[in-house]
């Protein structure tokens, strides 16, 4: 694969790595893809959120691969998928890379499930894609004014200084595993769920040429994310709403996509932050295998 000297450092039981080639896009050149494979069954996809990549769901494969065929996506540009210059990373670029591994893999009765930007995602490509998507399980999503920023103090300072003009390259360049480690855990509420192998595999991949240049894109798309929530009651497939009780959305956010979405299932879970996949694996789990 293009420009992935580094590799994962973290190796989750049963999974391979795969890659879907690049293609010529609308606008610009599609990279590379790489993706997560395990299990046997009807396809899961998931995807994954905000600065981290397809090992972010580590503990929830091995809970639901005996039940499913499952693909972790490693957004464009993120993770080990190729960082193509000039790119794009909005919801509309980010949502075409999640389509590419639809019909590049040509899966169907897919079922979606995305945390954070990734539930966004998985709720606008289940509305264009009815045909081949099952159902979608979204799982924090990031879709309200602030995102991260609302986390933490150091959170919006450093959020802030990433998307100041002039300034903000040459900060997004710098990110010490204390505040990154800070960050992350301020979408916790079991800070433990945070391990450190995981951390360093983040800081590899924050090291690749071209990802400072991604990780302020990402961040700079967060209008464009909010704005997919028009998208939303265009979706067809039954939908899962889950949200931590501690995560940064406040309960206006939440009820606005429960009136987007009026007839999907809606699950709180208690004392439970914004990254569910890493401390609540089995709240997914248990939700997915119930109906496999």
């Amino acid at each position: 694969m293009p420009q992935h000297e580094t590799r994962p450092t973290i190796r989750i039981p049963g999974t391979t790595s795969h890659t879907i080639a690049p293609r010529a896009g609308r606008h610009h050149r599609e990279g590379t893809l790489r993706y997560l494979r395990a299990g046997t069954g009807a396809p899961v996809v998931l995807l994954h959120t905000v600065r981290t990549q397809a090992e972010h769901f580590r503990s929830l494969i091995p809970l639901i691969s005996d039940r499913y065929t499952v693909y972790a996506l490693d957004l464009p540009g993120m993770g080990y998928s190729e960082i193509v210059p000039g790119a794009s990373y909005d919801e509309p670029s980010m949502r075409a890379g999640v389509e590419r591994l639809l019909t590049e893999l040509d899966l169907h009765d897919v079922t979606l499930v995305g945390e954070s930007m990734g539930a966004v995602l998985a709720l606008t490509a289940a509305a264009d894609m009815p045909e081949r998507v099952r159902r979608v399980v979204a799982v924090n999503a990031y879709d309200f004014p602030g995102g991260i920023a609302r986390s933490s103090l150091l959170a919006r300072v450093v959020v802030g200084a990433v998307l100041a003009p002039g300034v903000g390259p040459t900060v997004a360049t710098v990110e010490p595993k204390p505040a990154l480690r800070r960050i992350l855990r301020g979408g916790l509420s079991d800070k433990s769920a945070l391990r450190e192998d995981y951390v360093d595999e983040l800081l590899r991949v924050g090291g690749r040429p071209g990802y400072p240049t991604v990780a302020r894109a990402v961040y700079q798309s967060l209008p464009s994310l909010i704005a997919a929530r028009s998208r939303y009651p265009e979706v067809k497939a039954p939908v899962h709403l889950v949200y931590g009780e501690k995560d940064w959305s406040r309960p206006s956010d939440r009820e606005a996509n429960k009136r987007l979405l009026p007839a999907a299932d809606f699950v709180q879970v208690p004392d439970a932050g914004h990254f569910i996949a890493l401390e609540r694996p089995d709240v997914v789990a248990d939700l997915l295998n119930r109906e496999a």
